[in-house]
């Protein structure tokens, strides 16, 4: 079978690391499929721009008929969804989106792949995958006693993120079960790692402290979460995506629980000494505790048993290790930062894109 791959939202922070990693590693071609909302950016593809084995289309996974072309003219041996709106704040302020992209959005490019997938050899069905891309949030909340996410644990989610995420799980469940198409699941907890859009908790601590800026804390800052370095997170996506069992869920973790305090104070510190303050004094001066977020879960976390055991992966990222990498990328990359945080670069970036004469819808 083509060993050419969709990916969708392949300009986003996973999706972009999972593209880069595959290209580098020569595994095939990929056809990247994304939106390019606020959070997707061609910038983070810059590297692997001039590749011929990287075809980037700009275009919605709602769009039915241009996936189901892209399909027929790339005849792809696997789709992994990535697409996705994720940010819990954005969500409680404006849940539409969510509802749009995370759950019609997941069923038009179902039902694309369905009728695609339904036309192919017996072989080529037999062979080919859908790999479905979510979160830990969708099992909504745990108490500091209580014991890690399983793939068996019952959905709770509490904000319209997590709620439009667990619906479009449900969705890839039941193509499964109904029409016998090889779906894949997996849920991860929270990534962390370059090319971060910075509205999530580290590369906003990161990126404000260097422009003296409060370094917002909900509540106390006692809410834990899991923390996954996004290559090992991506390492995994390509080992399912390899060997795991069709219909079946993989929690990815990195077997990282920390408050959210402890991360803000460890970046301060990492700062105080990669790029120190001009005043001389510490960032952790700079935190401000602010109002809790309404719903707010108070601990993540990942049992990553199954895919231990079962497909042999594990995170090679210990906490300390990916932090350390993480903040000399951003401290490197302080230009991306101002790019994909200025008002008017996503649409720059995109006619600069097809001028060059790339795939664009």
């Amino acid at each position: 079978m083509n060993k050419t791959i969709i990916v969708t939202g392949g300009a986003g922070f996973i999706g972009a690391n999972f593209v880069l990693a595959w290209i580098k590693q020569g595994l095939g071609p990929i056809v990247n499929l994304d939106k390019l909302t606020y959070a997707g950016n061609l910038e983070n593809l810059v590297e692997i721009q001039h590749n011929p084995e990287h075809i980037f289309v700009h275009g919605d996974i709602g769009d039915q008929s241009l996936v189901a072309e892209l399909l027929a003219k790339h005849k792809p041996c696997a789709v992994v969804n990535f697409a996705a709106e994720s940010h819990v704040d954005r969500s409680i302020h404006g849940p539409e989106d969510f509802i749009q992209t995370n759950v019609v959005g997941t069923f038009h490019l179902l039902e694309a792949v369905r009728t695609y997938w339904g036309g192919l050899s017996v072989e080529n069905r037999n062979d080919f995958r859908f790999l479905h891309v979510s979160t830990d949030e969708v099992y909504g909340s745990l108490s500091k006693s209580d014991a890690a996410f399983t793939e068996t644990h019952p959905y709770a989610p509490n904000s319209p993120y997590s709620a439009s995420k667990a619906a479009s799980d449900h969705l890839v469940r039941a193509y499964h079960h109904t029409y016998g198409m090889p779906t894949l699941t997996t849920n991860c907890s929270n990534n962390y790692g370059p090319h971060h859009f910075p509205e999530k908790l580290i590369p906003l601590v990161i990126h404000n402290a260097l422009a003296g800026k409060p370094l917002p804390i909900y509540g106390t800052g006692q809410q834990i979460r899991d923390w996954l370095y996004v290559e090992d997170h991506c390492a995994a996506i390509r080992r399912v995506l390899e060997a795991g069992q069709v219909g079946e869920v993989y929690n990815i973790g990195g077997w990282n629980e920390k408050p959210n305090i402890e991360v803000v104070k460890i970046l301060c510190r990492m700062l105080d000494v990669k790029k120190p303050r001009e005043d001389g004094q510490s960032y952790v001066d700079q935190i401000t505790y602010v109002e809790d977020r309404l719903g707010h879960d108070q601990r993540y976390a990942i049992d990553a048993t199954k895919i231990a055991t079962q497909l042999g992966w594990k995170p090679k990222e210990t906490f300390e290790t990916g932090i350390e990498k993480t903040v000399n990328w951003y401290l490197e990359h302080q230009e991306w930062v101002a790019n994909v945080t200025s008002g008017d670069y996503r649409h720059w970036v995109a006619k600069h894109y097809e001028e060059r004469g790339e795939e664009m819808a």
